[in-house]
C-alpha cells in the first residue's frame, strides 16, 4: 500500500498549557489516520464489526516524539502497512507540519484483528487483505 496522508489541525484543546501537543493526543492523531486509510479503501469499522464479525484493535505501539507541534498547526498523518501477519497488520506512522519534511512523532503500530463476539484474535479475512496488500 502507498502511503496514506491524513491532515489533521492542532486545536487548542489538544495542547497543554504550553501550547504544545499533548503527548496521548499523537496516538489520537494516528488512530484517526487508521480509520481513515480503511475507509479510503472501503472499509468501514462498524460495517466489519456487523456484518463480518471483526475488529481492529491496537496489540502494541512503539512511538518516538523528535519535536513539538503546536496549536494551529496543520499536521499530516503518513500511515503506511508495512506488514501483514494471519490475523495483525502493522502500520508505520509519522506527523510532520504540513509542507515540511522534519517528522515530530514517529510509531510503529501493531493491530489485531479480533472476532468481536469473544475478543479473540482472528484471520485478517481474504476479502480485505485483497485491498491492503503490504510491503511484507
Amino acid at each position: 500500500m502507498s502511503e496514506f496522508i491524513w491532515p489533521i489541525r492542532v486545536y487548542y484543546e489538544d495542547t497543554d498549557s504550553g501550547g504544545v501537543v499533548y503527548y496521548a493526543n499523537y496516538l489520537k492523531f494516528m488512530e484517526r489516520a487508521r480509520t481513515e486509510c480503511l475507509r479510503s479503501v472501503g472499509f468501514e469499522q462498524d460495517v466489519l464489526r456487523e456484518k463480518d464479525g471483526i475488529i481492529f484493535a491496537v496489540r502494541s505501539v512503539s512511538i518516538d516524539y523528535l519535536k513539538p507541534a503546536r496549536f494551529n498547526n496543520l499536521l499530516n498523518v503518513v500511515s503506511k502497512i508495512t506488514k501483514c501477519g494471519h490475523a495483525s497488520m502493522t502500520f508505520k506512522q509519522d506527523i510532520k507540519i504540513e509542507g515540511e519534511q522534519d517528522v515530530l512523532c514517529s510509531a510503529e503500530i501493531k493491530i489485531a484483528c479480533l472476532d468481536s463476539n469473544n475478543l479473540r484474535p482472528c484471520p485478517i479475512p481474504a476479502f480485505i487483505m485483497k485491498e491492503i496488500p503490504c510491503d511484507s
